[in-house]
């Protein structure tokens, strides 16, 4: 992938990348969106701060506050960008602990090499896909319908013969972009090229039906996965933090 900026701006790039990590529960506060979906993942169980919420930000904040209060859920809140400033120094005001710094990364998708080690692509998770994903712990029940809600989304595997994934990873295809998400590698298969495998087969899957950009989502603490991603060829387009609300 040959490095370029992204042909989206900061709100357009992250309206696009909510539509391919659906919550079960969405509503609009004039052009912030209001997400919700058990807990499961902070992109999908926050409200994306981007544009104007019709109300003036100390009331929005409120409006904010309630509408997760109502569901159960703790208050969250994404800001992506300098765009959110005025908003972020609302919440801070509020008692809202900033928290999670998280890379927004881009790129073309250029041609596709073929992946290093065999990936497996499929329209639906299964049972074994999901568990490698969580580590063998258990996903909440809101899980399987963020992760299968988009329009056109995969799900790729590396899987030893015989046996379960050692390594997975989630795209999706929205208005050309392919969104890389739920990289996971079994930490006793790391450092094989395992993720970059991944990687490559999601590229190919997205060239082919005619995708042209790859963003992806990776924090500001990890490292060894930011790495990977800039050998790849992906540079960041913004960064974007979560604010959480006072118990």
């Amino acid at each position: 992938m040959g490095q370029a900026r992204s042909s989206l701006g900061v709100a357009d790039l992250q309206r696009l990348a909510a539509r391919g990590w659906r919550a079960q529960e969405e509503e609009q506060l004039g052009e912030w969106l209001l997400r919700a979906a058990g807990g499961f993942t902070g992109r999908a169980n926050s409200a994306l701060v981007v544009g104007d919420p019709g109300l003036p930000p100390a009331e929005a904040v409120t409006a904010v506050a309630r509408w997760y209060t109502d569901r159960g859920l703790a208050p969250r809140a994404m800001l992506p960008g300098v765009q959110a400033r005025r908003a972020d120094a609302a919440f801070a005001a509020a008692g809202w602990e900033r928290s999670d710094t998280v890379l927004m990364l881009t790129a073309p998708l250029g041609t596709a090499p073929a992946p290093a080690a065999p990936v497996e692509l499929s329209p639906t998770p299964d049972e074994a896909w999901l568990a490698a994903y969580s580590g063998g712990g258990a996903l909440p029940p809101a899980a399987r319908s963020v992760l299968t809600s988009a329009e056109d989304v995969v799900f790729a595997a590396v899987c030893p013969s015989p046996g379960p994934p050692v390594a997975v990873a989630r795209g999706v295809l929205t208005d050309g972009w392919l969104g890389v998400a739920a990289v996971n590698v079994d930490p006793g298969h790391r450092r094989q090229g395992l993720a970059t495998a991944l990687l490559d087969a999601l590229r190919g899957w997205a060239v082919e039906r005619g995708g042209h950009s790859v963003y992806l989502q990776v924090t500001e603490d990890n490292a060894p996965a930011r790495e990977l991603y800039r050998r790849a060829g992906l540079i960041e387009q913004h960064r974007y933090w979560y604010r959480r609300g006072p118990a």
